[in-house]
């Protein structure tokens, strides 16, 4: 059974926006909120103000990585939306991952 889904509408990612709760990191802001189902379901966004489409891509495929490595970790029945901030484009996997880890624990997603 597929444990996430990804999140594509835009009134979805509104909705997190507005309703969600919300923690920023140095390289990374992220947003999540109940969704009342049995899985997870995820969001990635990158403005263009982050790089041109490589960075911006390179960003998405790491997330998403992070996400599949750490999702049997996690709680179930969110809606998460991760956004890239600037200073993610020099950052390395490594450092994006503290990060990650870190803001998804202060949400509670994944236990402390």
């Amino acid at each position: 059974m597929k444990t996430a889904l990804s999140l594509k509408n835009n009134y979805e990612f509104r909705r997190l926006y507005s309703k969600g709760r919300h923690t920023a990191t140095p390289l990374i802001a992220v947003y999540c909120l109940r969704n009342g189902r049995d899985l997870n379901r995820f969001g990635i966004t990158a403005s263009t103000k982050f790089g041109n489409a490589v960075c911006r891509n390179r960003f998405r495929r790491r997330i998403r990585e992070l996400f599949r490595l750490h999702s049997p970790e996690m709680n179930v029945g969110w809606d998460i939306v991760t956004v890239a901030r600037s200073r993610a484009n020099e950052a390395s996997y490594r450092e994006i991952e503290a990060d990650f880890l870190s803001a998804l624990r202060s949400l509670g997603i994944i236990a402390k």
